[in-house]
């Protein structure tokens, strides 16, 4: 295959990837609605019963939730409004959707590329080590506390770094790292088992060579495909970490909207959760294939 019938294939497989992108976000998003629509007591709020309220802003808030009483005629309005850059007003905050996502956005996003960082470090140091130190104790004790980790729901370990005053990236670090470290370590054990790296070692060829010639090339695709999972599962974690430790992100957000049924917030926000998480598998997948087909 020559390198225009590759640019070509790689062309199409990213567009591809990019149309179901945006078809399985927007499907997320309109899915989340049509839950929050037909969950009990929606349409009811504490400003039904405020006395304090006038006749005419009675009637225009009972006009404004008779809108989103009817799935199909919200589905029109939020996709006619989506259409032209709208994302819409939230009902409970009384302000602009896009800049309620503006401001939370970068707060998740921080901790999440922190705490990504800080469990790679730590999965990569430890599985190293690993290769190093290949004795029962190391193996029984460093298996024992990565399931230790692993069984901690999300939660769980929200509310350990409340109680223990930890950053947030540092708790989706804790929930991220036990889901690495497992697999980079096997991954690594299995390329510097390759008859080539043997060989490589045998010729008295240094550590260092050896892995930048002959293991990276070998893992960087499936360790490519395990970034885009690593960056979902952090971003999936940081909205009940975010929502419990009471950090101003995409998580607290998405707490304040599904308790206030903010039917436009949901929807956004979801959306954005999708597509973000989607993104992030869909580029690592197209990177490894990418590398892969560059180094064949």
């Amino acid at each position: 295959m020559n390198e225009t019938q590759k640019s070509a294939n790689l062309f199409r497989l990213a567009l591809r990837r990019l149309v179901i992108l945006l078809g399985l976000g927007l499907v997320g998003a309109l899915a989340s609605a049509t839950l929050v629509r037909f969950a009990p007591g929606y349409g009811v709020t504490e400003r039904d019963l405020d006395p304090r309220l006038s006749a005419n802003s009675a009637e225009a808030l009972r006009q404004k939730q008779a809108l989103n009483q009817s799935l199909p005629a919200f589905y029109f309005h939020y996709l006619s409004a989506l259409a032209h850059g709208d994302l819409g007003e939230s009902d409970s905050l009384k302000r602009p959707v896009r800049e309620l996502l503006r401001q939370r956005f970068p707060v998740t996003g921080n901790s999440v590329i922190r705490g990504m960082g800080v469990a790679w470090l730590a999965a990569t140091l430890l599985a190293s080590l690993g290769l190093v130190i290949r004795g029962w104790f190391f193996e029984a004790s460093a298996t024992a506390f990565n399931s230790f980790l692993l069984s901690l729901p999300s939660a769980v370990v929200a509310m350990l770094a409340v109680h223990l005053r930890a950053p947030v990236f540092f708790a989706i670090a804790v929930v991220v790292f036990p889901r690495l470290y497992s697999y980079i370590r096997n991954l690594l054990i299995r390329a510097y088992d390759q008859p080539h790296v043997l060989a490589a070692r045998t010729r008295g060829l240094g550590s260092g060579a050896i892995l930048f010639r002959h293991v990276l090339p070998l893992a960087a695709p499936p360790l490519l495909a395990l970034l885009g999972v690593s960056f979902a599962i952090s971003f999936g974690a940081a909205i009940p970490i975010e929502a419990l430790c009471d950090s101003p992100g995409l998580g607290q957000l998405a707490w304040h909207a599904a308790l206030s049924r903010d039917l436009p917030l949901i929807v956004n926000v979801t959306l954005i959760v999708a597509l973000v998480m989607l993104a992030a598998n869909s580029l690592a997948d197209f990177a490894g294939r990418t590398f892969a087909e560059s180094t064949s």
